[in-house]
């Protein structure tokens, strides 16, 4: 059957499951290798301008059959000689007979392989950051909303003092916010590794040149221009430094350390009957148990998340071992790490963004919960007021304490409904407040400054930060699976 060997062999998930097609593409052999054949036709494009034998049919050629890559011919080639560049120099020759004599000119292999991974690198973090501003702009949208309306707020995931929703969600977006600053750091940091031979000393380059040292300088700065660089990295080895590597994937893996801790409050705020996430019409949430409605995109998200956060060890650990000028052993590792970064974070934000363009708050179950524990913590309020009335702080605190015992025993032994204020209003110490009772039980009197810092943070910090990219805002997110 007609595509059924795709099924017989092991596909990464983060491809065939999950990630986005640009992402996808952006790691793909065919931007690869085209990328490859691009960076020869600038080396060649500059090699000539500075007055090597390069014809511009030469060029011509080689422009002409940029994409017209046979993988087959370029696989066979590798069998051979053991050497993917050499594969591909082989391969591209083999269209481009004229060009042949100057494909690759004084470049070693790192030329292409390097450079194009730093061109993927930038090309990855501008898919990346105008999904994460739209999640933050759905966030910061959803904060807004529900910055006034109270909600328990929770210390060892024990009921405390009171926050909003809206705050909350702050939290979560000031740890966005971070993040969204750190990827633009490190996209704005990448530089070309540029023209630099094969220990990094431009030797052969200057050899091409017989001597000329302002001409190598002027051929590394017009093909770091081609490219889109505004800059080289002034010293290489053989490679860039696989530091590179470790800045960008650090903060990717800092971005998936944000991303699991908002799905985990997402989860737990949705065992409480709180918020949930969007729930499709005929989404099924267990096979067994037809009433769930289970967190799932929470959960993938935690679960690859947890991926994301781990994968900053093989840039750590390749960096360190690296020898010398180079060896080759960063070169699987590479493969491997560099592109599921990119990809499991493409896919944890585009969940994240259709997470949160659908979140469901219910205030009642808010409401009924912040009820049940409200009493308790206007305790120190019932105090002040007593006193007030002219009452002794140390009576009325034994009081309460009392009160408050016998309540709690109730609701843990007995499994009621917190009555400490009805056993408050009963009590005839009491009676010189009982009328303002209401007023000091208002949920909104324990959420401090909450509204205001959530307004505060949002004209300051957050949109500013979405400026640069209102013109991808409209962008939503549809979950195929």
């Amino acid at each position: 059957m007609e595509g059924a060997d795709e099924f017989m062999k092991y596909r990464s998930p983060l491809v065939s499951r999950y990630a986005s097609k640009e992402m996808a593409y952006n790691f793909s052999d065919r931007k690869k290798f085209t990328t490859w054949r691009k960076l020869w036709i600038y080396l060649a494009k500059a090699e000539k301008a500075l007055g090597l034998l390069i014809t511009d049919a030469q060029i011509l050629e080689m422009e002409t059959h940029a994409e017209e890559i046979d993988f087959a011919m370029a696989a066979e080639e590798e069998r051979k000689l053991r050497h993917d560049v050499m594969a591909h120099v082989h391969t591209y020759a083999h269209c481009c007979p004229t060009a042949a004599p100057i494909i690759h000119l004084g470049a070693t292999s790192c030329y292409v392989g390097d450079n194009t991974d730093l061109i993927m690198l930038r090309d990855g973090f501008d898919i990346l950051l105008p999904k994460l501003a739209r999640v933050i702009d759905r966030l910061a949208n959803f904060a807004d909303k529900y910055a006034h309306l109270p909600t328990l707020g929770f210390t060892h995931y024990q009921p405390a003092q009171l926050t909003t929703v809206g705050k909350r969600a702050c939290l979560w977006l000031q740890d966005l916010v971070m993040d969204m600053r750190n990827l633009q750091r490190a996209r704005d940091d990448l530089r070309f590794r540029g023209v630099k031979g094969t220990t990094g000393t431009q030797a052969s380059f200057l050899q091409l040149f017989q001597g000329d040292y302002n001409k190598v300088e002027e051929l590394d700065r017009m093909v770091t221009e081609m490219t889109g660089f505004k800059k080289a990295y002034l010293v290489t080895g053989q490679t860039y430094s696989r530091k590179v590597d470790v800045d960008c994937l650090s903060n990717l893996a800092s971005l998936g350390a944000t991303v699991h801790k908002i799905c985990t409050d997402i989860r737990l705020l949705a065992n409480l009957k709180e918020i949930e996430e969007p729930f499709e019409k005929e989404q099924i949430g267990s096979s067994a148990m037809p009433y769930k409605r289970n967190p799932m995109r929470s959960e993938r998200c935690c679960s690859l998340a947890r991926h994301l956060v781990v994968l900053i060890a093989d840039p750590l650990q390749t960096a360190s071992v690296q020898w010398l000028e180079r060896s080759l052993d960063d070169s699987a590792n590479r493969r491997i790490s560099l592109p599921e970064s990119f990809l499991t974070a493409d896919i944890i934000l585009s969940t994240l963004q259709n997470i949160t363009e659908g979140l469901v708050v219910y205030p009642k179950v808010i409401e009924r919960h912040i009820r049940h524990e409200l009493p308790f913590m206007a305790t120190e309020n019932i105090i002040m007021a007593m006193v007030k009335a002219g009452g002794n702080r140390q009576d009325c605190h034994e009081k309460i304490r009392v009160l408050s015992q016998e309540a709690a025993a109730v609701v843990k032994q007995e499994g009621g409904d917190n009555n400490l204020l009805a056993r408050v209003q009963r009590d005839p110490y009491f009676a010189p407040i009982l009328e303002q009772l209401d007023a000091l039980l208002d949920p909104k009197t324990f959420i401090g400054c909450a509204p205001q810092q959530v307004a505060r943070f949002l004209s300051e910090e957050v949109r500013p930060l979405l400026e640069p990219y209102k013109a991808k805002m409209d962008v939503k997110i549809e979950l195929e699976l």
